[in-house]
């Protein structure tokens, strides 16, 4: 049995919040608020991810809280879940660790024509298909080379750029979280090696927990977003989860290294240096949300690049017309980024910068920044889970204003890397996942280890909690049939 390593207060708020109150720590300028059930937070007293949100709760120009989901566990800085918003106008911090290494690492879902029976006695050929096409793993390279001067249009133009380029249509932007490319982006702050890093890497999906995955929806929970959505029991979905590659990790690798040597200059002190910060309105804040803007951009170019992908080895595989196949995208969204959003706080609007880092954005039906067809119902959330279980698609809430409109962006692991592979050494988790029906493709040799279901908190516990603390809503189910990993 793992030992509690978080011995300090949790105070029930109801049965889906628990509060880490200001008197823990003296310089926490806000309380913490995890959002858990009783069962999750048995893992949750195990990990040090609380004390991080507790860490959270000193930034300058915090308003509310320090939040983390119920996919909470320990990252670099912030908490992998975690979400604080600070106010820009009353010298308010962006924190690299805020939004983590794999900026923008986000999840597209695509729906399809297609049915179970369809593909179910091709299902193996067709896995094998797109892991042959579709470039994965550790330091991948792609159909795609670019030079310095490519790069930089790329970087403000994000998935526009590769719909120029002939991967993907048009109407795949509008259902693009910003359209598939933040304003702000500044290439002039990027430096030379996180170019060097980008230029072979875009539409390919990397290693870890990205993946490519057919899916099946096995149940339905909302019928008329279901409708809204053109989604229905028994419909082949396809899901993509990838980020900025090492054009992303380097510009955090950069601005984290260079923030710790401005606290001082701004009198900022933190508990832990991995949550290094800057005032947004700051040179130097700037200058980290125009790189951070870059990288984000980048990953949505890389997203639409590996549909587009998908959807050319589907079209030749299965001998069918892009019309027939009905490969559309239903929604992209970012799991780790810091953006600057309008908030009510104490009835007031305040200017906000919102970090979150590996959590989803969940704007309520009506919102402006929805696509037109999407505003009666809110925000598509997509949330995946691990290769042996389900994923889900939900909406956002008017309730998730509680949470600056975010909501979980997986289901958290419970297990290191380096424990997943000690704990399955000699098991053939490939096998293991075939006798369940599902067909994994790996890069890696330890990929399937290190993302075994086992090293995953139950997705289903950590939907249920979001669900019932009414900050997104159900709309329906996924189970796996075909993996691709990096």
């Amino acid at each position: 049995m793992k030992k509690d390593l978080w011995q300090g207060p949790l105070e029930k708020i109801d049965d889906y919040r628990w509060r880490i109150p200001k008197r823990y720590n003296p310089g926490m300028r806000v309380p913490g608020i995890i959002y858990a059930d009783e069962n999750l937070l048995k893992d949750i007293r195990t990990d040090r991810a609380p004390e991080q949100v507790a860490n959270v709760a000193h930034l300058p120009g915090i308003v509310k809280y320090s939040l983390a989901m119920p996919d909470i566990h320990w990252g670099y800085g912030f908490c992998i879940g975690g979400v604080a918003a600070t106010d820009v106008e009353a010298d308010g911090v962006i924190s690299p660790g805020g939004v983590g290494f794999d900026i923008n690492c986000g999840v597209r879902l695509v729906r399809t024509n297609l049915s179970e029976k369809d593909i179910k006695p091709k299902l193996r050929d067709l896995v094998y298909a797109l892991f042959n096409n579709v470039p994965a793993g550790v330091g991948s390279k792609g159909e795609i080379r670019i030079s310095s001067q490519e790069e930089k249009k790329l970087l403000v133009k994000g998935a526009k750029w590769a719909v120029e380029k002939g991967y993907g249509r048009s109407e795949d932007l509008e259902y693009t979280e910003e359209h598939g490319a933040i304003e702000g982006a500044d290439p002039q702050v990027v430096s030379a090696r996180a170019y060097e890093r980008g230029q072979k890497q875009p539409g390919t999906l990397g290693s870890g927990n990205h993946f490519l995955e057919i899916q099946v929806i096995d149940q339905i929970y909302d019928n008329q977003a279901a409708a809204v959505f053109n989604l229905h029991q028994g419909q082949i979905t396809l899901m993509i989860h990838s980020g900025s590659r090492g054009f992303g990790y380097q510009i955090c690798d950069d601005y984290a290294k260079g923030m710790v040597r401005t606290l001082g200059k701004f009198g900022i002190t933190v508990p832990d240096r991995q949550l290094a910060c800057a005032p947004v309105k700051s040179p130097e804040g700037k200058a980290y949300l125009g790189a951070m803007r870059c990288a984000a951009n980048y990953a949505w170019c890389n997203r639409q690049v590996l549909m587009e992908l998908a959807r050319r080895v589907f079209e030749k595989f299965l001998k069918l017309s892009p019309k027939d196949l009905g490969m559309d995208l239903i929604y992209d969204v970012a799991h780790n980024i810091a953006k600057i959003e309008k908030y009510k706080i104490d009835g007031e609007e305040k200017l906000l910068c919102v970090h979150r880092k590996g959590a989803t954005r969940a704007f309520a039906p009506g919102h402006p920044e929805l696509p037109e067809k999407y505003k009666s119902i809110g925000q598509p959330v997509i949330i995946p889970g691990d290769m042996g279980r389900n994923s889900y698609l939900l909406v956002g809430t008017e309730k998730a204003a509680e949470t600056f409109y975010s909501t979980c962006h997986g289901s958290g692991r419970v297990m290191s890397r380096s424990a997943a592979i000690r704990h399955l050494k000699g098991r053939s988790i490939a096998r293991e996942l075939e006798q369940k029906g599902i067909y994994v493709c790996s890069a890696g040799r330890q990929t399937l280890a290190e993302e075994a279901p086992e090293a995953y908190k139950n997705v289903n516990d950590v939907v249920n909690v979001v669900h019932e603390a009414g900050i997104s809503r159900r709309v329906c189910r996924m189970r796996p049939l075909g993996v691709v990993k990096g």
